[in-house]
């Protein structure tokens, strides 16, 4: 017996096991052909692994049997059949979802790698993919998912056509047949994340001219990020103000007080500032014109444009900086950019995390046993510390004690030496005399044969 598929991303044509697995191949037919598995969303998809679904509500927490549809909420799920064992040896193989008591309900899943032996005796394999013509399973595998593998795009079952059926209807059945496939419930259209038919390429469509705009906004926008991050100004979001008018080309010797007379003609002017060196105090040729109203600055804007001024033909534009704006529009008393919370209204209630007084209580004793820890810890440094200090001035008193029997010992050495220096220079200053006392013996006893002879 067999069943078509029809999802968002192709078809899909799968083949039961009706001898092995009788209550499995009963309910997943059954429940295709009351439409209920009809808008179920793929809500867990792990790549290499498997593609989970039959959950109504799309969060992997419901989906109840055929059985419970037709004799009641006692028959919810149904004992899972583990014999004949069957492996999950095939990509693509059927396998029913063990809700963690051997029990099933509506929910399956798809294996999307082969040999997945440690979900063998954990769920319940019933079937698999005959034919696979638009690379359904490939698609399951490639898709993008966030870190609870939930695909950013929606992959849902739109159809079920069952092919082949050998069991018959249980009683009560006939009731829950429906004319027509029936329209998503309002809850499941609630999980919708980004659509089955929702388009995702924001240039189709488009003119080349709108497509230059939108990349020069997004460009436009992340250089204003970027100046944010360096404190060139004090918002990403800021504009310069439309009260005042940017003016070059001016000559050289119009001063601040000329431009003021020629454009207050349009209206009360707050300020006008000629930019000039630092250093030298020349002009630069180019000036800010603040208006008191914007009415004023757009006036003067069309009809001051190429006038000329001191032999001169200037031009005239909105200014497109901020550093004419106050500073106190973004500065506090202390001088430093005022930061505000765009929104802090909470966008809904469904995570509200509510805790109970032992939760509490456990915090507490996790906070003292921290706090016991850490004084524990801190006894042990200082007990170490002590340690090493006492070592030290042990080690420093050795030392000395050593060096003092060492300078001990060299003098006694050096007054030994210089003795016996001295003595031997004694012995070598006798024997010399005792020398020189012999040749003059010598000497004179010779002087005496010679005179002798004569």
């Amino acid at each position: 017996m067999s069943v078509l598929i029809e999802t968002s991303i192709g078809s899909l044509v799968i083949d039961l096991y009706p001898d092995e697995r009788p209550n499995c191949s009963k309910n997943f037919l059954k429940l295709c052909k009351i439409k209920y598995y009809n808008f179920s969303l793929f809500h867990s998809i792990q790549r290499n692994l498997s593609a989970q679904t039959g959950d109504p509500s799309g969060t992997g927490k419901g989906g109840i049997s055929i059985f419970g549809k037709c004799y009641g909420e006692q028959a919810n799920y149904f004992e899972a059949e583990t014999k004949p064992r069957i492996k999950h040896r095939k990509m693509g193989a059927l396998s029913m979802v063990n809700n963690g008591s051997n029990m099933h309900g509506s929910q399956f899943f798809v294996t999307l790698a082969p040999d997945l032996d440690y979900l063998d005796g954990v769920h319940t394999v019933f079937g698999e993919v005959a034919e696979d013509k638009d690379n359904v399973l490939e698609k399951l595998n490639e898709a993008y998912c966030d870190e609870d593998h939930r695909p950013y795009r929606d992959i849902r079952i739109l159809h079920t056509i069952i092919l082949d059926d050998p069991f018959d209807d249980p009683e009560g059945l006939a009731a829950l047949i429906p004319d027509r496939s029936p329209e998503p419930t309002k809850e499941q259209l609630e999980t919708v994340r980004i659509g089955i038919d929702e388009e995702l390429d924001e240039h189709k469509g488009k003119t080349a001219e709108q497509i230059q705009e939108m990349n020069e906004n997004k460009e436009a926008k992340a250089n204003a990020q970027i100046l944010q991050m360096i404190g060139d100004i004090p918002d990403a979001d800021i504009k310069p103000p439309d009260n005042i008018l940017f003016v070059c080309k001016l000559n050289p010797i119009t001063t601040d007080e000329d431009l003021e007379i020629i454009f207050s003609r349009f209206g009360k002017i707050e300020s006008c500032e000629i930019i000039r060196d630092d250093k030298s105090g020349e002009s630069l040729q180019y000036a800010f014109i603040e208006f008191e109203k914007a009415e004023d600055c757009e006036s003067a804007y069309f009809k001051m444009d190429n006038v000329l001024i001191d032999d001169r033909r200037i031009h005239v534009d909105f200014s497109q900086s901020v550093s004419k704006l106050r500073k106190k529009d973004f500065l506090d008393s202390e001088g430093r950019v005022k930061l505000k919370i765009k929104d802090t209204a909470r966008k809904d209630n469904k995570y509200d995390y509510v805790f109970s007084d032992e939760e509490k209580d456990d915090s507490k004793s996790k906070k003292q046993r921290k706090r016991s820890r850490s004084r524990s810890r801190s006894h042990e440094r200082n007990r170490k510390e002590r340690y090493y200090r006492d070592t030290r001035r042990d080690r420093r008193d050795r030392y000395d004690r050593n060096d003092h029997h060492h300078h001990h010992h060299r003098d006694r050495n050096h007054r030994r030496s210089r003795s016996r220096d001295r003595n031997d220079r004694r012995d070598k200053r006798d024997k010399y005399d005792s020398h020189n006392r012999y040749e003059t013996y010598r000497e004179r006893r010779n002087d005496r044969k010679t005179e002798r002879r004569r």
